[in-house]
């Protein structure tokens, strides 16, 4: 029997990690913010009846970027008494957000955490989400053991999820933390399920698009690796990692081992979602331009920032992760031998607006 603290409910990993840990002893406090509490509830309901379990999720109204997490001193007492593994996933992902507001939940955010997580007797990890794109414009082989700022940021994203991990990583020789640097995450491997297009979605969307087009180029050469990686890899691993001693006091980048590089990807989309293969080469410093155009990116349902991969050359050394991961025989799955359910779940689902990310 274990009690956990989770923030990032409802969200996608956060789901997928409580389905898979759920049992009928431990307990799971689930922060959300308010404006989430319908669906929250409903998502919370929809686990325990999958899992044929009640009373285990314990949804919690609170805020990561107010002091005390906005909570209440008789739940703060609570949570002081029981919770032994915290797991902060909440933050914000949006590729083009605005300094201020990725700086309030990213960073600020997680200084409050970090305050939460200290005043924890109980303690027995702190899991931390950060992201394997802290590296910025670093490029080349980029480690597990590396905590450097690079000389620029891509996005927003980037650096504030950089300013926070620097936090976390601070506190280690105070208490028992994983940090996790996940790569781009998308759905299931099996059922192609995902909460939202981002990401590789991307390229769907823009493909689908375009499919009325009787040739479709190919965007740049193509030559940058795109490191993509299942939700069930990261939930595996990260359960697996977050209890195991081991683990205590590492940084782990869980990221494909074996990833391709963009024209792969693209080519193997494409065939998938129009059944055509690409023709010719559209430069992709044109592809930028056009997509500093609002309503270019409207149309296309692409953020502009998404093209800032496809020329970035880092590669993620997992090794330390699959060291560690060795024993319990968890492993990536192949991403273009997955990519039929991933686009079968767009095409059944591309109409449906919930799934889409609002373009600026």
């Amino acid at each position: 029997m274990a009690n956990y603290f989770i923030t990032g409910f409802p969200g996608f990993i956060s789901s997928q990690l409580i389905k898979e840990m759920l049992s009928g002893k431990d307990t799971f406090y689930c922060l959300h913010v308010p404006s989430m509490k319908e669906k929250a509830i409903l998502e919370a309901s929809k686990i325990e009846k999958e899992k044929g379990i009640s009373g285990r999720i314990i949804l919690i109204e609170g805020d990561i970027t107010q002091e005390g997490l906005n909570l209440s001193s008789s739940i703060q007492e609570t949570l002081e008494a029981e919770i032994e593994y915290v797991w902060h996933l909440a933050a914000i992902y949006d590729l083009s957000v605005a300094y201020e507001a990725a700086y309030k939940v990213n960073v600020i955010g997680t200084e409050n955490m970090n305050r939460f997580c200290l005043s924890l007797p109980h303690l027995r990890r702190y899991v931390y989400f950060s992201t394997a794109f802290i590296a910025g414009d670093r490029e080349g082989n980029l480690l597990e053991t590396e905590l450097i700022r690079p000389g620029t940021f891509h996005n927003h994203y980037e650096e504030t999820k950089y300013e926070a991990e620097c936090l976390v990583d601070s506190l280690k020789e105070r208490l028992p933390i994983t940090i996790f640097r996940p790569g781009i995450v998308k759905g299931r491997s099996d059922s192609g399920e995902t909460s939202k297009f981002d990401g590789p979605y991307f390229i769907m969307n823009m493909l689908s698009r375009l499919s009325f087009l009787p040739i479709i180029p190919s965007i740049g050469k193509g030559q940058s690796f795109v490191n993509i990686v299942p939700v069930e890899y990261i939930t595996s691993a990260s359960i697996y990692l977050g209890h195991s001693p081991e683990a205590a006091g590492k940084t782990y980048h869980l990221t494909d081992p074996r990833p391709y590089k963009v024209k792969e990807i693209y080519s193997s989309i494409l065939w998938e979602l129009n059944r055509k293969k690409p023709v010719g080469t559209f430069p992709l410093s044109l592809a930028s331009a056009l997509l500093q155009i609002s309503s270019v990116r409207r149309y296309l349902r692409v953020e502009k920032e998404a093209l800032d991969y496809f020329s970035w050359n880092g590669l993620f050394d997992c090794t330390t992760a699959l060291k560690d991961l060795g024993p319990a025989g968890i492993v990536c799955t192949d991403f273009l031998e997955t990519m039929g359910s991933m686009v079968k779940f767009y095409k059944e689902n591309r109409d449906d607006q919930k799934y889409h990310v609002a373009v600026d």
